[in-house]
């Protein structure tokens, strides 16, 4: 028995009869992610129960496939890849250990695996999209002061068209800060999301690359069809007043003035101290930070015109003889600094934020990559899945996948920075969709 057509049928077959081609279908329609995540302790029945859960067989292989395991199998790290690669089809492959895994469960809910094995893989199938995979070693790094085609060179990637980049780098990588302002040298253009890999005792890399364990730093450039939106979540709150540096050197900071005070950061941070409430007091003994200025421009949701975006920086020293701060970044007299305090209520009302401000975006992702520090999830909130909860309550259904880091890359103001205690996340997105930007 013939069914009678749709009308929608019928109007594609009279528009192919007038010799009009029936409409191709968008990437976005095309496109699949399909996730795992096994907590099983032997490699062997961690790798059977992703593969059972991921239900390729049949398909065609899948465009990339993301890898991130903990460092509990370091043993077997060598192992990981050629036993996936064998269960599962995907044309390229690349990850990372770290010490926990985020990933999404055969059950449709994300979960953080905190100390504990646990390996999540997510396939991604990306029609229009142009995936180019490198791995370079961090040592012998081309010049900054030289032509940015020297660093394209050596990467081995074209710059042209590249929007987006996802970036892991071995524990063990030396110059990790130049590695990384080399290729927003050369590919300016690529928003970079990643991080560094999880440590372990074993004598082989952190990073999983086709079917190696290997060293130094791996990406993989995305040009194409699609793209991968950052948002990253530092989790502070300022307090007292915007300083200005009147005198540092190289990362000490020495003398600071305001409108309301001057004086040596500790004279200046006491001073703060008196109008702060107990709980704040409290966290400056353990939770204090400093923010430092990268620019003047409005930061999104800032109702303050003139407020400075903050990169979150750790106080590493203090000398109570000249009242002196060593902070983890290079300070230059002019510069604008603000003391930060962090905690969880702080981190949840930020990340919130952000997260509302990438669903009114792009409020349907095919995927959200995590790459938190190992200083949040359950020590920060108290209870697990702190930070993939927060993005289920904004994006109901995206499937979820990464690791606990390092130390975290992604960009503040345009610029790639290593970050620390900072949830740094990665939504791919159709690249059409208004290029990322908020509706007006």
């Amino acid at each position: 028995m013939a069914w009678p057509l749709r009308p929608l049928q019928q109007l594609q077959q009279r528009l192919g009869a007038l010799g009009f081609p029936e409409p191709t279908p968008t990437p976005s329609s095309q496109a699949r992610c399909s996730t795992a995540l096994s907590s099983q302790p032997a490699l062997e029945a961690a790798v059977a129960d992703l593969a059972q859960h991921l239900q390729a067989g049949g398909q065609r292989p899948a465009d990339l496939a993301l890898v991130f395991c903990s460092t509990a199998y370091a043993t077997d790290l060598q192992r990981l890849l050629p036993l996936l690669r064998q269960a599962i089809p995907s044309q390229h492959w690349i990850g990372c250990s770290g010490g926990g895994v985020v990933g999404t469960a055969a059950d449709g809910q994300p979960h953080e695996l905190e100390q504990q094995p646990g390996i999540s893989v997510t396939l991604l199938w990306l029609p229009g999209a142009q995936l180019q995979l490198f791995q370079v070693q961090g040592d012998d790094l081309p010049d900054l002061d030289g032509p940015s085609q020297a660093w394209t060179d050596w990467v081995g990637a074209e710059a042209q068209g590249a929007h987006s980049m996802l970036l892991f780098i071995d524990p063990g990588c030396p110059a990790i800060n130049d590695l990384i302002s080399g290729l927003d040298y050369a590919y300016p253009d690529a928003a970079k999301v990643g991080g560094i890999a999880g440590q372990h005792n074993a004598s082989h890399g952190s990073l999983l690359f086709d079917d190696q364990v290997v060293t130094g730093a791996v990406g993989c450039l995305i040009s194409g069809s699609w793209r991968i939106d950052p948002v990253v979540a530092q989790g502070c709150k300022p307090i007292g007043p915007v300083f200005e540096v009147e005198q540092a050197e190289r990362n000490v900071v020495q003398r600071l003035s305001s409108s309301e005070q001057q004086g040596t950061p500790v004279a200046c941070l006491q001073s703060i101290l008196e109008g702060l409430n107990p709980q704040e007091r409290e966290l400056v003994r353990h939770s204090l930070f400093l923010g430092v200025a990268k620019n003047s421009f409005q930061l999104h949701g800032s109702g303050d015109s003139d407020a400075p975006a903050f990169l979150v920086r750790n106080l590493i020293g203090v000398d109570p003889r000249t009242g002196s701060v060593a902070v983890g970044e290079r300070l230059r007299v002019g510069q604008r600094v603000q003391f930060q305090l962090r905690d969880a209520d702080t981190s949840r009302q930020e990340q919130h934020e952000l997260l509302s401000q990438q669903h009114r975006r792009q409020p349907q992702p095919l995927a959200a990559l995590l790459f938190a520090c190992l200083g949040r999830g359950e020590g920060l909130y108290g209870q697990p899945d702190g930070d993939v909860q927060a993005c289920r309550e904004h994006f109901a259904a995206v499937p979820v996948a990464g690791a606990f880091c390092n130390g975290e890359i992604g960009p503040v103001v345009g610029v790639t920075h290593l970050h620390g205690y900072t949830a740094s996340w990665g939504f791919l997105v159709p690249q059409a969709s208004g290029m990322g930007e908020e509706p007006a």
